[in-house]
């Protein structure tokens, strides 16, 4: 393989990796749902009230594919009440520094 194929098959391997991560954390509220567990574990209510314009169904429904991606982890406290809540996994917080880049990126680019 040439130096010249070798680089193609690189940069394919990134674009398809990007779009990968790009189609799944640009479904609505994947990123502000991420966003709110960077200061730490918080519950179902308190997340919903955060996020303001999603609903219960959506928000349960994206919690669900952030855990299923692994980037997030629900932990249930025995009660009573019963309480659950949600954090980052360190897949997650790896993924943080690259979110905050891009929001400024969005700030300083994008009206």
């Amino acid at each position: 393989m040439t130096a010249v194929e070798e680089h193609h098959g690189t940069c394919a391997r990134r674009d398809a990796a990007l779009s990968r991560a790009f189609e799944f954390l640009g479904r609505r509220w994947n990123a502000a749902v991420l966003g709110k567990l960077q200061n730490g574990p918080i519950g179902f209510r308190d997340l919903s009230r955060s996020i303001d314009g999603i609903s219960d169904s959506v928000l349960s429904n994206r919690l669900s594919s952030l855990v299923t991606a692994g980037l997030i982890v629900r932990t249930v406290e025995e009660g009573p009440p019963v309480s659950v809540s949600y954090d980052l996994t360190p897949a997650g917080r790896a993924l943080m520094p690259a979110l905050d880049e891009i929001a400024v990126w969005a700030q300083e680019h994008l009206s």
